[in-house]
């Protein structure tokens, strides 16, 4: 039996009604960029350089690998924070009354560290380091 306690408590903790909205949201936004991080690009060093150019080899084929890297990295990230929404959703969907207390807190984690990663994957935070440092 559950305690009356916990009950109580947990029905005057109702979610906003933004809450919802804003998880399907971002879950819609995260569905609609999925694509493209899948696509492939082109490699940078695909063709070769023009005549009298000064790059080398050697840079377009560092470059082809820090590229390949971030989009490892992407996802490889993709695939924690689809670990995370599950673990989250297990626990909403529960019976048990605890459980989908803490899905809610776990919720609201998932959203802020999902919308960390989308800035970090996409180039946000360096385009707003660019703007803050140079102005431009």
């Amino acid at each position: 039996m559950v305690d009356a306690r916990v009950t109580r408590s947990f029905r005057r903790r109702r979610t906003p009604a933004g809450l919802g909205a804003a998880l399907l949201v971002a879950l819609l936004v995260a569905l609609a960029l999925l694509p493209a991080f899948a696509a492939a690009k082109p490699s940078a060093n695909t063709a070769p350089p023009p005549s009298g150019s000064a790059a080398s080899p050697a840079v377009g084929n560092f470059t082809a690998a820090v590229n390949r890297l971030v989009e490892l990295v992407g996802l490889a990230g993709s695939g924690l924070l689809a670990l995370v929404w599950a673990r989250v959703a297990l626990s909403w969907f529960s019976n048990d009354i605890t459980k989908k207390v803490q899905a809610k807190d776990r919720a609201r984690d998932a959203l802020v560290g999902t919308l960390l990663f989308t800035a970090a994957i996409t180039g946000l935070f360096w385009g707003l380091a660019h703007w803050v440092l140079t102005g431009v």
